[in-house]
């Protein structure tokens, strides 16, 4: 077959006038230009693959790297504006609390003194059990719920997100740190490490920002974060039992079997006392939830539930002296604002790789949240979260703590969510928490004295439990094995091994998956749908049908060197399959390759295109290329000028085309 399209010319690429007939030279601009955009053949006509523009290699460049860092154009109200307006604009995009606070009203005030005064009845209890979970003393849990909202409050584009600290990126902290420095034999190294740590979070987060990064976090898939969050809710859970049990010598390990044998080891230090005041509240908290699931309108329930444990707890230790009996407090907190805290970051070599992985991990991990939860409940209110610039307020946000006595906060998916629905209109809520904080840390500290830890540990496990997300769990099973196997391993990982172990896990797979649907891409073969010009999947539409003579294939990923090995021997295991199932009189001649779902292709990849072609020809069979996006086609227009493998008459614009003319050609060749 191959040779015979030369004779008898109506190739798609090719023209014909009146019975005169030749085909295109070659594959350059120059005959792209110079030929007409449609042909005759048979009386259907048939369209020519037009090459994409001419641009420079700089305009080329220019394009991809605004598309890869800039897809949101953030600059694009900038463009046609007067210096001064472009200028005002520019400060605005930096500050977004330029943008609400000129038209702030009283009424809008209102809803934010609710809203604000509301989360910090549940900001309170949960940055002092949170502090204790990363292993830090409880009021610098109150600092990070002071200083970090204020800054987000300026720098902040979420009308949503209440900042405090969080349980996972606690969780992760104190495991971590633990593992090189012990807080209760070192308390102020490890302080210094945990300001650190938070410093380089911040750098991290905000670096991601301003670099617009952001696709960075994308790793980290939903089926990833699902399963990392239950496994980490259920290992903060059992990490509480050291509060609810009354246990003193408790393991400083995080895999579900060393706090399991650590819990049955020490029976003899368990308390009943601790015990009945922990389930007791522990119901309390947990049915104040469900209240709040059930009937939203109650969202106040759950909101208020643990102040008012925290409050009714230390009441009652304090009038039946219950420390005395087994029930361990808080013990006495200083009052007073946020310390300076710049002069205990630690640089020195021997804990700098401690502390910048520790950030690493706990920044994109608090960034992550942050950013899911303020695009959440943006969309349920209709209004734009500009990532980057979360990121980057995000990660000042944190830098500023680390100055201040903070560690590492972000937006809370619990605090939001009350935030939410009690009815907050800008970020002003931050600033009322805040400022109720800063009450509580000048006056209200001595009231706390007397707080049960085994309270503080149940808030932590009724905070946590909602983590664990078993409809989104099935939801993936249903949807997508792969990424419930993803799940899963997250989940296995980090209750069987440890938090970071089972992070890297989840990831790998992620990675690892991503990298199989590139270097073995999806293919197919396809058939025409009786009564139309419809080509599809074989497999897919039964009532597809092969066209005799003619091997249609689809390939529907970019191509490049690291799947063009993969896909030229497909093709020739299909090629061999396909003459082996073909008899006599539908002996295969032609082969399509439908190109409409490639949207790439590097120089491996043309070289595939080639190598497939000669290896084709010299099986005495004929290879055409279908609808070549445009980046395919310039290059294989390149290719030509060095090689001229693909003529025109070898490209069409549809596989119906390219089939009819084919078709044609294979009876007109028959002797």
């Amino acid at each position: 077959m191959v040779g015979m399209r030369g004779a008898y010319g109506g190739g798609g690429g090719g023209y014909s006038n009146g019975n005169e007939s030749r085909p295109l030279e070659g594959g350059g601009a120059a005959a792209a230009a110079a030929a007409p955009m449609t042909t005759e053949i048979t009386g259907m006509e048939v369209h020519k693959v037009a090459p994409p523009p001419p641009r420079s290699t700089l305009s080329k460049m220019k394009a991809r790297v605004k598309e890869t860092f800039f897809p949101d154009d953030p600059f694009r109200g900038f463009k046609g504006q007067p210096l001064g307006t472009q200028w005002l604009m520019a400060v605005k995009y930096l500050f977004p609390i330029l943008d609400w606070v000129p038209g702030y009203s009283f009424s809008l005030f209102k809803s934010d003194l609710i809203a604000g005064l509301t989360i910090a009845s549940l900001a309170i209890p949960q940055g002092i059990s949170y502090a204790k979970l990363a292993s830090l003393p409880p009021i610098i849990g109150l600092y990070s719920s002071f200083v970090p909202p204020m800054v987000y409050a300026v720098l902040g584009s979420s009308r949503d997100l209440a900042v405090g600290p969080v349980s996972i990126a606690s969780l992760v902290m104190g495991s971590v740190l633990r593992d090189a420095v012990s807080p209760s034999a070192e308390p102020l190294l490890f302080l210094q490490l945990a300001f650190t740590s938070t410093f380089f979070a911040g750098l991290v987060q905000a670096s991601l920002g301003i670099l617009r990064l952001g696709f960075i976090i994308d790793f980290l898939s939903k089926a990833t974060l699902v399963g990392f969050m239950a496994g980490a809710a259920i290992i903060v859970s059992l990490q509480q039992l050291k509060a609810l049990l009354g246990i003193v010598h408790f393991t400083t390990e995080m895999g579900i079997v060393p706090v399991m044998a650590s819990v049955f080891h020490h029976t003899k230090e368990w308390s009943w006392q601790t015990i009945l005041m922990g389930v007791c509240f522990l119901v309390f908290l947990l049915a104040a939830r469900h209240v709040s699931l059930r009937w939203p309108k109650l969202f106040w329930v759950s909101a208020c539930a643990p102040l008012a444990s925290v409050i009714i707890s230390t009441l009652l230790v304090f009038l039946f002296k219950a420390q005395n009996h087994g029930i361990s407090i808080i013990g006495q907190l200083k009052c007073g604002l946020n310390r300076p805290s710049w002069d205990k970051l630690l640089f020195d070599s021997t804990y700098l790789g401690l502390t910048m992985k520790t950030g690493l991990i706990t920044g994109i991990l608090s960034l992550t949240e942050g950013i899911a939860v303020g695009r959440t409940f943006a969309s349920l209110k209709d209004y734009q979260v500009d990532g980057n610039k979360e990121m980057m307020a995000i990660g000042l946000m944190n830098v500023v703590g680390s100055c201040t006595s903070c560690y590492v906060t972000t937006g809370a998916f619990s605090r939001s969510a009350v935030n939410h629905n009690a009815g907050c209109k800008t970020a002003m809520s931050n600033v009322v928490m805040a400022l109720t904080v800063m009450v509580t840390l000048l006056f209200l500290m001595p009231l706390f004295v007397y707080t049960p830890n085994v309270v503080l540990g149940a808030i932590i496990i009724a905070a946590v439990i909602g983590l664990i997300d078993i409809p989104a769990v099935y939801q993936i099973w249903k949807m997508d094995k792969m990424d419930f196997l993803v799940c899963v391993c997250a989940f296995a990982g980090v209750i069987f091994i440890s938090v970071q172990e089972g992070l890297a896990i989840a990831v790998g797979l992620s990675v690892f998956r991503v990298l199989m649907q590139i270097t073995r891409p999806k293919m197919m073969i396809q058939g025409k749908i009786k009564g139309t010009d419809i080509y599809r999947d074989l497999y897919q539409y039964k009532e597809a049908q092969r066209v005799p003579g003619i091997l249609i294939l689809a390939i529907e990923a970019p191509i490049n060197f690291a799947n063009s090995n993969y896909l030229n021997e497909r093709i020739k295991r299909w090629i061999e399959e396909e003459n082996s199932m073909q008899n006599k009189q539908s002996e295969l001649h032609f082969v399509i390759l439908d190109l409409s779902a490639v949207p790439a292709i590097d120089t491996s990849g043309i070289a595939f295109l080639i190598d497939i072609k000669k290896s084709i020809e010299k099986r005495g069979l004929e290879l055409v290329l279908v609808n070549p996006t445009g980046e395919v086609m310039e290059k294989i227009q390149r290719a030509n000028e060095a090689q001229n493998q693909f003529r025109s008459d070898c490209l069409y614009l549809t596989t119906e085309e390219a089939v009819a003319s084919l078709s044609t050609l294979a009876k007109m060749t028959k002797p």
